[in-house]
């Protein structure tokens, strides 16, 4: 379990609302849990789930969750991607501020509060929470794709002018009015450098906070792969000089 860390919160305005989007494809070991954590954190939220099609029993996990009165639940009948299960859940969003949330376990929810701190105390357009900002702790594995994300980081960089420190991180936040210009053309992961180039293109002001982080290995279910960093280095490429 993530430790509890009491610390200032920002005062949210009045009829605040974030939606969570959470983008899910057979995780039925974490469904649960990752519902739980969402909800208590105490922020006004609406949670809308995306089922890409998943074939692991996560589909009747969710179908127990649409009781819920901020939650919602959109099935996707086959399997499309990340990418377009994150414009699925764009799409019905209400909130002022919209944050991604992965299904698995290895980011906080409660670590949504730092996230929100940039859009009330600094008129933050976009807010990344970066896993190599470290605030307490960080699991220490994977090597190759901490070299692998650094790499497709700084190249990311060179091309949008933004200086990120984590641009693959599953905490990426945004105002709505932000969202509603952008059409996501990803299918899959390529999603974060499709996101983070148009982001770049409107000239906003984007944050980054440290948050925590708990990653998975691939025998705990880790999906990404090396064919996915290939497919992001392209991405990164075709979206910058994309008109």
């Amino acid at each position: 379990m993530f430790p509890s860390r009491p610390k200032p919160l920002p005062e949210l305005d009045e009829g605040f609302l974030l939606s969570v989007v959470i983008p899910v494809y057979n995780e039925i070991g974490t469904l649960e849990e990752i519902f739980e954590r969402v909800q208590n954190v105490e922020i006004p939220k609406e949670i809308v789930f995306v089922d890409d099609g998943s074939t692991d029993g996560s589909r009747e996990v969710l179908e127990k969750f649409e009781g819920e009165d901020n939650v919602r639940v959109i099935f996707h009948e086959k399997n499309r991607g990340k990418g377009a299960a994150l414009r699925t859940g764009f799409e019905a969003c209400q909130g002022q501020v919209v944050v991604i949330q992965d299904a698995d376990l290895e980011y906080d929810p409660r670590d949504f509060w730092k996230i929100l701190r940039p859009y009330f105390e600094a008129d933050a357009d976009v807010v990344y929470g970066s896993r190599f900002l470290v605030d307490e702790y960080a699991r220490v594995h994977l090597y190759f794709h901490y070299l692998g994300n650094r790499f497709l980081t700084n190249l990311s960089n060179i091309t949008t002018g933004l200086n990120l420190t984590d641009m693959e991180t599953c905490y990426k936040s945004f105002r709505r009015e932000v969202l509603q210009g952008i059409e996501i053309e990803s299918r899959g992961f390529t999603v974060e450098a499709e996101l983070t180039a148009k982001v770049a293109k409107k000239q906003v002001k984007v944050f980054e906070v440290p948050i925590n982080y708990a990653g998975r290995n691939y025998s705990e279910g880790k999906k990404i792969t090396w064919k996915d960093g290939v497919a992001t280095l392209w991405a990164i490429l075709y979206f910058r000089f994309k008109r």
